[in-house]
């Protein structure tokens, strides 16, 4: 079983983990993937594999992939020294600090660096940085009491930046409204290294790095589902002050958490999938969508590049796509049944 697959920056390869504990790269030409002279089989798990994820191309052709087996493993390509021949895949990082299944990496925005956060089973997050040394450091720290399911990082851009001047760090208004224990992380110059996880707890939690003690803080924590949140997905951003963020659930539902100012708070909406169906009441063999919810289980939500569609997958094999109208109402535009 095939249990993720990721285009690469420029859409020119495709990588998929699946059970049989293996990678594999494809070529993607003409929008058809092909096992040409570049693609490879990659071993080196000894579990299923469930995510891989794509480096951003500055930091070469780099692979990070998770596993039941509680690794991550980062691999790279290494070019041919002989035209005739090839470029082979290799493992340049082992990441053994969990004790149980890995279930997400998430590359952060290149404009942080070569980091990559993970999620696992065994309740904690890590984030592993690649420094100007050439040497990798591990930070491990606690995340969601029963398991950690996924992360996702906030843009580099600061929300509203693009129409309003960056704070500085030593400005009155520098507080956090959500946990006025913990001041929140200063901004680097490349922006602020955030991001958010979601666990078995039922909890989004959002996190940041303080530059001063070099240290994750729990910075919120996001209170609306009432099962395992199963993805968690953060909008893209480019520097306008809105701030979108998509937890999909066990219970059925998709939750999009908006912030409207860097100093305001989250606010939650639910997807309304009945709306969009077609069933007739008392039709036999068809059932109506309790409003807010979906008819099976919600695994994935993905942003499009721009930010402004949501691509929604449900256990009952539709994936539909969803888009916020002029009256702030995320209605479906899409639907695919696989």
């Amino acid at each position: 079983m095939i249990h993720d697959a990721q285009l690469d920056y420029y859409g020119k390869r495709l990588a998929t983990c699946s059970s049989d504990r293996t990678i594999k790269v494809f070529d993607v030409v003409d929008g058809e993937a092909q096992r040409q002279s570049g693609g490879q089989t990659l071993k080196g798990h000894n579990g299923p594999v469930w995510q891989v994820a794509w480096a951003h191309p500055k930091f070469g052709h780099i692979l990070a992939s998770c596993s039941y087996d509680g690794r991550v493993l980062i691999w790279k390509e290494q070019p041919s020294t002989q035209a005739s021949q090839s470029a082979s895949w290799s493992r340049i990082k082992e990441h053994t600090l969990h004790t149980a299944s890995v279930n997400s990496v998430s590359w952060a925005p290149h404009e942080l660096g070569a980091i990559v956060a993970c999620a696992s089973s065994d309740g904690k997050l890590s984030v592993l940085t690649f420094k100007a040394d050439s040497t990798w450091s591990a930070d491990i720290f606690n995340g969601h009491a029963i398991g950690c399911n996924a992360v996702s990082w906030a843009p580099a851009v600061l929300p509203g930046s693009l129409i309003t001047p960056a704070p500085s760090n030593t400005s009155a208004n520098n507080t956090n409204t959500s946990n006025p224990q913990q001041p929140p992380p200063p901004a680097t110059p490349q922006g602020v290294k955030r991001f958010a996880s979601a666990g078995c707890d039922n909890l989004v939690k959002i996190w940041g790095f303080r530059e001063d003690t070099q240290a994750w803080i729990e910075e919120e924590t996001l209170e609306g589902h009432t099962d395992w949140v199963r993805d968690v997905a953060w909008a893209p951003n480019i520097g306008l002050p809105r701030s979108y963020i998509a937890t999909a659930s066990q219970d059925k539902t998709v939750l999009i958490w908006t912030k409207d100012s860097p100093q305001g708070s989250w606010t939650k909406t639910a997807l309304d999938p009945s709306p969009a169906s077609t069933a007739t009441p008392g039709a036999a063999g068809t059932t109506i969508p309790t409003p807010g919810r979906f008819s099976d289980v919600v695994w994935r939500v993905s942003w499009s590049l721009a930010g402004n569609i949501l691509a929604v997958s449900c256990g009952d094999g539709k994936v539909t796509l969803w888009k916020e109208n002029l009256r702030g109402t995320w209605e479906c535009v899409s639907e695919m049944l696989q």
